[in-house]
């Protein structure tokens, strides 16, 4: 019960990442096989549809779940089919896609039907990580740093940037993590909105901008980043805390604005790496191929900014992911109470059989 499939479809909508793996225990950790993977890009269809389905009803929602489960299993079955692992995989670890993560409020939801995708691929299948944590007062997020101890563990911090940039590091013997700031989010809805790119590739648009240091020293002020961990962040906070500083700045050049945020980024990275004393950084996740943060941040680190082969760059969460898997699947503890700031450790995931 050692080869697994990662599923991960993250909040900048990138697409659907898949990553094959076998795990091998060893005594301080584990080892991690070839890897195979594949990056899927979603349609101008489910782009639509997973960016608006927080407005759907209930009755939607529920049919979009059963839908997008359908989706990860016939592309898992693709992929299986396509790299020869019918009788290679022992199970699927999917993360589904967040729709809603409000952990304070009792509640997450990723769609993404776990029993479906088991039916389509007739392999056993995890899914619904978060909320069983989130039941037991934690956050439900981040679960990537059990993974980042075990598997990436010869680093002194783990930093991915995705939709939002997070970061686990050990800290007093225990493993703690939370998410820094956004990141690709707030950037790629203003090259769609005003430059008709999906993103800013390598950070070129935000070279050209000026930095309005009004706008960055609001930013810097938000309070979420005075609150100490466990903490993170989601659409919702996007929508209703960081966005609207945005809106109050309309009148400035779209293009000093994108530089503005890259800075701000930067800057809540490097504030919270020189505070703990990393002295080496893994970067991970889309981000990473913004050269223009990367640079801000290296020069604001005291410590070294290591960024790893293609394949760890994008597929590292989806490994993982599998990771949580096995591991939930061993009875083994996948998500840490010192990190989500739930009442103790636990071993999350829905097991679905094939039927």
């Amino acid at each position: 019960m050692n080869r697994g499939i990662g599923l991960m479809s993250g909040t900048s909508l990138d697409g659907l990442d898949i990553c094959y793996l076998e795990f091998i225990d060893v005594k301080n950790g584990y080892n991690i096989g070839k890897l195979i993977t594949q990056a899927i890009p979603y349609s101008e269809y489910w782009l639509r549809q997973l960016k608006s389905a927080f407005t759907m009803s209930p009755g939607d929602l529920e049919k979009l779940d059963l839908e997008y489960g359908e989706y990860l299993g016939e592309k898992t079955k693709e992929f299986i089919q396509a790299n020869n692992l019918e009788n290679k995989t022992d199970f699927i670890a999917s993360h589904g896609h967040t729709i809603f993560h409000e952990p304070n409020k009792g509640f997450t939801k990723q769609i993404g039907a776990g029993q479906m995708i088991a039916n389509i691929c007739q392999i056993k299948v995890v899914s619904d990580f978060r909320s069983l944590d989130v039941e037991l007062g934690g956050q439900g997020a981040p679960l990537v740093p059990i993974g980042d101890k075990f598997l990436f563990g010869e680093y002194d911090g783990c930093i991915n940037l995705g939709g939002f940039s997070n970061i686990s590091f050990d800290k007093n013997r225990k493993r703690i993590a939370f998410d820094m700031s956004p990141c690709n989010l707030p950037l790629n809805d203003i090259c769609k909105d005003h430059f008709n790119q999906e993103y800013d590739k390598d950070g070129e648009l935000s070279k050209k901008g000026k930095i309005n240091k009004e706008l960055l020293a609001d930013l810097n002020q938000l309070e979420y980043y005075k609150e100490q961990p466990p903490k993170s962040l989601g659409v919702e906070w996007l929508n209703s805390v960081f966005n609207p500083v945005l809106k109050s700045y309309s009148d400035e050049e779209p293009i000093n604005v994108l530089t503005t945020i890259s800075e701000h980024i930067a800057f809540q990275i490097s504030n919270v790496v020189n505070a703990n004393d990393l002295k080496r950084v893994i970067f991970t996740g889309g981000g990473v191929y913004n050269q223009f943060i990367i640079d801000k941040i290296k020069t604001q680190i005291n410590g070294a900014l290591i960024v790893p082969d293609n394949e760890i760059i994008e597929f590292k969460e989806a490994l993982i992911f599998a990771f949580l898997g096995y591991l939930r699947l061993h009875n083994q503890i996948n998500t840490l109470s010192s990190v989500t700031g739930a009442i103790r450790d636990s071993s999350g995931g829905v097991i679905h059989l094939p039927i």
